[in-house]
């Protein structure tokens, strides 16, 4: 049967299902044949594609993380459930993944500051994933996010080409994917900076896990945005930095709120403080609204590379925006 016929009912009209399974068929093999050649063992393979089907769905290693983003009317007719079954029925039939290895999320919209990076789970899904000769911990089960942001994996390869020698500072760190990277590529020192100790135990994880665990590789528990300004009076030079904050956040553990709209240009002040000359910053947001402000690269040569940072997998939707700065 050709292709266009599969997407037709009985009565010749569109088959919705038919439609949403031949794009993942077609995405599934694209991605897979690019993620060898990339050595990746996760990835994306459909982002949206089709409007009625709104859902992300990444591979990571022989599981599979759905991603749903509901549509309020489909919350309130009730149709989202069954199509949920139809989605999850046709990732296990396209791509091969058993129900017991597909991990479903629901991402609703959420107030202005609330956090998306809340415990969803209780149990542990931890496995492994190789990107780009590198291993990280990502857990499946527990967290809306995974613990990789897979967006960032072009940046964190020029982050590796450009560490070797150098004092690398990482702040927001997540998990610390980019301080693994750094320390891989030869950098003298790290330093990762997150307010979660959940987070920089799950770092520190990660350097073990590619050997890399030693003394040089520091990890500070504090809010980053006043840890930076704090090293104001006798300030350790960095070489290359990066800095990837929440477009907002608020917590019991750090003074007041962050956002990034409102306080990034006294951020990027206080990191430009802190580079050695000629010294690089990555700094990027997923705060697609996001406009950066003149004051706040002033002194710095400044050049956005947002195409350029964005993989493969993932320029079907807009997901970040991300500049290199480079001190005088």
């Amino acid at each position: 049967m050709a292709e266009s016929e599969g997407n037709h009912g009985a009565q010749g009209a569109p088959d919705p299902v038919g439609m949403f399974a031949n794009r993942l068929r077609k995405d599934a093999k694209r991605f897979r044949k690019w993620a060898r050649a990339e050595r990746l063992t996760a990835f994306r393979v459909y982002d949206r594609d089709i409007p009625e089907y709104p859902y992300a769905i990444d591979l990571y290693g022989d599981c599979a993380h759905v991603v749903e983003y509901p549509r309020r009317r489909a919350l309130k007719s009730g149709t989202a459930e069954s199509q949920r079954e139809e989605v999850l029925a046709e990732v296990t039939e396209v791509l091969g993944v058993p129900p017991e290895r597909i991990f479903v999320k629901t991402h609703t919209p959420q107030p202005w500051g609330r956090s998306q990076y809340g415990r969803v789970g209780q149990g542990s899904s931890r496995i492994v994933v190789e990107e780009q000769g590198l291993k990280f911990w990502v857990n499946l089960g527990d967290y809306l996010d995974t613990g990789l942001f897979m967006d960032h994996r072009n940046t964190r390869a020029r982050v590796r080409e450009e560490a070797k020698g150098k004092r690398f500072l990482n702040l927001f760190a997540y998990t610390g994917a980019f301080t693994v990277y750094a320390a891989a590529g030869g950098a003298t020192s790290t330093t990762t900076v997150d307010l979660s100790n959940t987070y920089l135990d799950w770092a520190e994880d990660n350097l073990d896990l590619n050997g890399l665990a030693d003394a040089r590789h520091v990890l500070v528990r504090a809010d980053a945005k006043a840890w930076v300004e704090a090293q104001a009076d006798e300030p350790e030079r960095y070489d290359l930095v990066v800095c990837d904050p929440p477009s907002f956040s608020t917590s019991k553990k750090m003074s007041g709120s962050f956002n990034v709209q409102r306080d990034h240009p006294r951020l990027l002040a206080a990191i430009r403080a802190l580079l050695s000359p000629g010294g690089v910053l990555y700094f990027s947001t997923n705060f697609l609204g996001f406009e950066l402000s003149d004051a706040a690269a002033r002194g710095m040569d400044v050049e956005e590379i947002t195409p350029a940072s964005i993989p493969e997998d993932f320029q079907r939707k807009e997901i970040h925006r991300c500049w290199r700065m480079v001190a005088p």
